[in-house]
């Protein structure tokens, strides 16, 4: 960390055996992602004159390159947070989540959802037929591949989407789903 952890207790004594927890937590953050710059924690002691019972609140503020990410607890009504160790706990859980996300994020690991191939039959014959696709070029099928023992249903210009294998002669499609009304373009599971 480039800028030393900030730590503050409101509404408590400071705590030795607290503060040492927060550093170990702050520490085991790094290890997500290491170009933390810096770290503030507020740990708060419940007001005596609360409605919302005594329950601590922890807050956290981390800075990294690009962004700042930040995780508070007063906003949760969990009663587990009248020791102020699992509300720790539950703060930091938060933050490391967050930062693996970040750091997911930055290395561009965020999975994207990609239609499945597609593209139209151009020739059938009695157990086979042929798609063509706009960047594949033509695939071949077999009648057992069509779902749902649709084969005879297709005709030429029916739009599809396929799942490819290698085959003997190139790609080949193993499923061959038909895409209309019934059948949208998107994965079914």
């Amino acid at each position: 960390m480039q800028v030393p952890l900030k730590i503050t207790f409101r509404g408590m004594d400071t705590s030795e055996a607290l503060e040492a927890r927060i550093r170990e937590k702050t520490d085991k953050l790094e290890q997500f992602y290491d170009r933390i710059t810096s770290c503030r924690v507020v740990v708060e002691a419940p007001h005596r004159h609360s409605n919302k019972g005594k329950l601590y609140t922890v807050s956290i503020g981390v800075t990294l390159p690009g962004g700042e990410l930040t995780v508070n607890t007063e906003k949760r009504l969990n009663h587990a947070h009248e020791d102020v160790y699992v509300a720790l706990r539950d703060a930091f859980s938060a933050m490391q989540r967050q930062i693996e996300d970040f750091g997911r994020e930055q290395r561009a690991e965020i999975k994207t959802h990609e239609a499945p191939p597609h593209g139209v039959v151009r020739r059938m014959f009695p157990d086979h037929g042929f798609i063509e696709t706009p960047d594949r070029g033509d695939i071949f099928f077999h009648r057992n591949s069509v779902v749902d023992g649709s084969f005879d249903a297709l005709t030429e210009g029916t739009a599809v989407r396929f799942t490819a294998v290698p085959g003997d002669k190139g790609l080949q499609a193993s499923s061959v789903y038909p895409i209309g009304k019934h059948h949208p373009v998107g994965n079914q599971s």
